[in-house]
């Protein structure tokens, strides 16, 4: 995998922050042999409870904005870097489905973001097409190529 080749040439450690993609960006990071050299570790943080208490998320912003949303995926990725000590950390909240759509968030929504030391992005997308796997599958393949753009391009 690209990123981890990226990673080590920059000597930058990386950290993980999932909802609801349950580890899935974490497990293809770390089915790269020699992973170990860049990657820290990761939270799954389902219920809220976690990303507050474990992630740091603010209660405000969980309670006004809601699980799935820019804020509380930013909030993820600045928590994970944080906490885990990591240069860069990437985040993914969203609704992979079946169920868990509200008005407004419908299946398919999701939030991923990066966090650097100098700043960072959210994206949000919406995957319309598929089923709950490829949903999560479509959002740990885009948090990745995220990342690989972030390392390839530092915002500082």
């Amino acid at each position: 995998m690209a990123l981890v080749a990226l990673l080590r040439e920059r000597g930058w450690t990386l950290a993980t922050a999932e909802s609801c993609t349950g580890g899935g960006i974490a497990a293809a990071v770390t089915d790269v042999a020699g992973a170990s050299e860049v990657f820290l570790g990761g939270v799954v943080s389902y219920a809220n409870e976690v990303k507050a208490e474990i992630l740091g998320v603010p209660r405000e912003t969980l309670d006004r904005a809601g699980a799935v949303s820019a804020e509380t995926a930013w909030a993820m990725a600045v928590g994970a870097r944080m906490r885990l000590g990591a240069d860069v950390a990437v985040s993914a909240t969203g609704i992979a489905g079946p169920g868990g759509a509200t008005p407004g968030k419908p299946v398919g929504t999701v939030y991923m973001a990066v966090a650097t030391p100098h700043g960072g992005f959210v994206h949000h997308a919406h995957w319309t097409h598929g089923d709950r796997a490829t949903i999560r599958a479509a959002t740990v393949r885009h948090a990745l190529e995220m990342l690989c753009d972030a390392v390839r391009r530092p915002l500082w």
